[in-house]
C-alpha cells in the first residue's frame, strides 16, 4: 500500500511539471469579457480553470450583471476592463462612475498591486499642477460644505455630492484653511498620488504587479499580431505536450487502479470488522452465559406474564414460557417444594453456570427465596426429542435420517464437551430423549443437570451411595459394582440407549409390545445386524437411509456394552458418527448371557477396577 502511495505521489509531481500549460489556458466568463489566465483565476465561473496554484489576491468574481470584478484591500471592488499580461497591468473602473468613492478606502501597502511613478496609475489624460506630491502617503480631510467656498474649488468631488446642499470637498492636510461654511466629516490617508483630486472626469485606474510572473505563458517568438491579441497566450504543440498528455493518461489509469485497490481493501477491512464484531458478540453471549442472572419473584412473574403460558409439568415442577424482550424468549422451570429440590437446584445452577456450548442448553438465570426456586433457560421452540421419536398419533412428523444423524452427532458433541471441554468433568447421569431439547433449527441441546456430578478430569471414576438416573438408561455399574466402577462411561451407556431408540422410534423396554421376543428392542436390533438382515424400519426408503440407520445402531450397540471398559469414550463416538459411509465393524454381543445361540461368547468377569481409584462422595 505504501509503495502505491509513493508511486502515485511521484506521478502527481511529474504531471504537475506540465501543469504550467494548464495555467496558460485562457477562459472568459462572458464572450466579450477580459481573457483570464495565470495568475488570475475566476471563482465559481462556468469556465473556471483548475489551477494548481491559486493566489487569493488575483481571484476574480462576477457580479449580478455578469461583469468581472477584482476585490482590492479594504473591500474595494472594481470592474475589470482590460488585463495586459505582457506589461503585467490591469485596468479597472468603477461601475457607478465614481472612482474617488472607492479609492478613499484603498490602501496598497501590503498588496501585490501598486502604482508606477510614470502615469500615477490613471488611464485618463491630465495637466500637471503645482500640487503634485507624487506616489506618497498623503493625509486628507473630507469636508461637507453648505455653500460653495471661495477657495479650493478644484477640490470639489461631484460624484460624492449627490444633492446641492451636500457638497463634498477633499483637502490635503497641508492645505487646511478655515472654512466657515464647511463641516469636517473625517480624516483619512490615501496611498495614492495627490492628483486624484483633479481627476473629476476620470473613472479608470491602472495597477501593476511584479509577482507572480505572468510572462511564463508568453510564446518564444513574437510573430503574433498586436492589439487585443497581445493579451492572449500562445501555446505550442510538440514533444512536451505529448509527454504531458501521456503522463496524465498514465496517472489517471494508476489512480483508477489505486482507487479500486483502496475500495477492495476497504471492503475486505469492513468484512473483517464485521467478522470481528460477530466474534465479539459471540464472546459476549458466551460471557453472559457464564454469568447467569439472579431474578426476584416479581421478575419471574413479569417474565412469565403471571405464569400464563404453561409448557409442561412433571415430578420436578412446572415449565412456563416467558420472554426477556420482544426477541428473547425463555423457559422458566418452577421447582416443586420438596426435599430433593435443594440438591438438584444446586447441581443445576452450579453446573450450568460455568458452561456454554451450542449443544448444551443455556442457563439464563435463576430465582431462589426460601423454599421457592426457579430456573430460567433459553427457549427451545421444538420441545424435546422424545416428542419426535415416540409419537404414536403422528402429531409430530418424522425428522428424516439425515436430520436424525445430525441430532445424534450434536448430542454426542454436547456430552463430549461436558466430559472434556470444561474445567471440571461433568457427569450428567440422566441422558434420555426427554432431556434433549430442540431449538428452532432442530439443533439438539442437552438439558436437566439436576442429577449431575462434578469431578476432576484426572479422576476416572466416582463412587455413589445410591443409583441415579431413569430406568432403561442407567448403566449396569450404577446398580452393581460387579460390572465396574461408576465413571463418565455411564453417560456413554445412556447415550447408546438413546441412539437405539432414535433408530427404532420406540422405547428400548416397551411393556405394551405383545410379542415378548421384541420386548427388549436393543437385543432385537443386534440379532438382525449380526445375521445380516435388514432392520425393517417403515421409515427407511432409500439405500443411504439404511446405511445411516445401521451406523447409528452399531454405534449405539458399542456404547451399551455391559462393561465400562468396553465402551468407547464420547470423543471416539463423535469420530465414528462423523465417519462417512458404513464401514463400522460389529461390536461384541452385549446380550451374550441371555442369548442361547451365543452362549459361547459369554466372557468371564474381569477385575476392571484394578487401576481405578474410587472417589469418595
Amino acid at each position: 500500500m505504501a509503495k502505491f502511495a509513493l508511486l502515485l505521489l511521484f506521478l502527481i509531481l511529474f504531471a504537475r511539471q506540465g501543469e504550467g500549460h494548464d495555467e496558460c489556458k485562457v477562459s472568459r466568463y462572458m464572450e466579450k469579457g477580459p481573457p483570464i489566465r495565470f495568475p488570475f483565476w475566476l471563482k465559481n465561473g462556468s469556465q473556471t480553470v483548475s489551477l494548481p496554484r491559486r493566489y487569493p489576491e488575483f481571484e476574480l468574481t462576477c457580479d449580478k450583471r455578469n461583469q468581472t470584478v477584482l476585490e482590492l484591500p479594504n473591500s474595494v471592488h472594481l470592474l475589470v476592463k482590460e488585463i495586459n499580461y505582457t506589461s503585467q497591468s490591469i485596468q479597472l473602473y468603477d461601475g457607478e462612475g465614481c472612482l474617488p468613492r472607492q479609492l478613499i478606502n484603498l490602501t496598497l501597502s501590503a498588496s501585490s498591486f501598486n502604482f508606477t511613478p510614470y502615469d500615477y496609475g490613471f488611464a485618463c489624460s491630465f495637466n500637471f499642477t503645482q500640487y503634485d506630491y507624487g506616489n506618497t502617503m498623503v493625509d486628507y480631510a473630507l469636508y461637507n460644505c453648505t455653500s460653495e467656498p471661495d477657495r479650493f474649488l478644484e477640490y470639489f468631488i461631484p460624484c460624492l455630492s449627490t444633492v446641492p446642499e451636500y457638497q463634498i470637498y477633499v483637502v490635503p492636510s497641508g492645505q487646511l484653511y478655515s472654512l466657515t461654511s464647511c463641516t469636517k466629516i473625517r480624516n483619512f490617508t490615501l496611498s495614492l498620488p495627490y492628483r486624484i483630486i483633479f481627476f473629476k472626469e476620470c473613472n479608470d485606474l491602472v495597477l501593476y504587479w511584479r509577482e507572480p510572473n505572468s510572462r511564463i505563458c508568453e510564446p518564444q517568438s513574437k510573430n503574433h499580431s498586436a492589439g487585443h491579441d497581445d493579451h492572449m497566450p500562445k501555446t505550442t504543440e510538440g514533444p512536451s505536450r505529448k509527454l504531458v498528455v501521456t503522463a496524465t493518461v498514465i496517472s489517471l489509469l494508476l489512480i483508477l487502479a489505486l482507487v479500486l485497490l483502496v475500495l477492495y481493501r476497504v471492503y475486505s477491512s469492513n468484512k473483517m470488522l464485521k467478522e470481528d464484531e460477530v466474534k465479539i458478540e459471540k464472546f459476549l453471549d458466551d460471557y453472559r452465559a457464564l454469568q447467569p442472572s439472579r431474578y426476584s419473584y416479581a421478575d419471574i412473574k413479569k417474565i412469565t406474564n403471571q405464569f400464563k403460558d404453561k409448557l409442561g409439568e412433571g415430578g420436578y415442577g412446572t415449565v412456563f414460557k416467558g420472554k426477556l424482550s420482544n426477541e428473547i424468549f425463555v423457559a422458566v422451570k418452577v421447582l416443586k417444594d420438596s426435599i430433593g429440590n435443594g440438591e438438584e437446584f444446586i447441581n443445576e445452577v452450579g453446573t450450568m453456570g460455568r458452561i456454554h456450548h451450542v449443544n448444551v442448553v443455556r442457563l439464563v438465570g435463576f430465582y431462589a427465596d426460601g423454599s421457592r426456586r426457579a430456573l430460567v433457560y433459553e427457549f427451545c421452540p421444538n420441545d424435546s426429542l422424545e416428542k419426535f421419536i415416540f409419537s404414536e398419533d403422528h402429531k409430530y412428523h418424522f425428522l428424516g435420517w439425515e436430520k436424525l444423524q445430525d441430532i445424534a452427532l450434536g448430542i454426542a458433541k454436547g456430552i463430549e464437551y461436558l466430559h472434556q471441554g470444561c474445567d471440571q468433568r461433568i457427569l450428567h447421569f440422566d441422558i434420555k430423549p426427554h432431556n434433549i431439547l430442540l431449538d428452532h433449527n432442530f439443533n439438539p441441546k442437552v438439558s436437566d443437570f439436576g442429577l449431575a456430578k462434578l469431578c476432576s478430569k484426572e479422576q476416572s471414576v466416582v463412587s455413589m451411595t445410591a443409583a441415579r438416573g431413569t430406568m432403561g438408561y442407567i448403566a449396569p455399574e450404577v446398580f452393581s459394582r460387579n460390572f465396574g466402577n461408576v465413571s463418565y462411561k455411564s453417560d456413554v451407556y445412556s447415550f447408546g440407549m438413546l441412539l437405539l431408540e432414535m433408530v427404532g422410534g420406540r422405547k428400548n423396554i416397551d411393556v405394551i409390545v405383545e410379542n415378548t421376543s421384541q420386548t427388549y428392542f436393543p437385543e432385537w436390533i443386534y440379532n438382525h445386524l449380526h445375521q445380516g438382515e435388514e432392520l425393517g424400519m417403515i421409515s427407511i426408503e432409500k439405500e443411504e437411509h439404511t446405511k445411516v440407520a445401521e451406523k447409528l445402531a452399531i454405534v449405539g450397540l458399542r456404547c451399551i456394552q455391559w462393561y465400562p471398559v468396553d465402551r468407547p469414550s464420547m470423543k471416539v463416538v463423535v469420530q465414528m458418527l462423523e465417519k462417512e459411509g458404513n464401514n463400522l465393524t460389529m461390536p461384541p454381543n452385549p446380550f451374550a448371557s441371555t442369548t442361547e445361540t451365543n452362549t459361547s461368547s459369554i466372557r468371564p468377569a474381569r477385575a476392571f477396577n484394578r487401576e481405578l481409584a474410587v472417589i469418595s462422595e
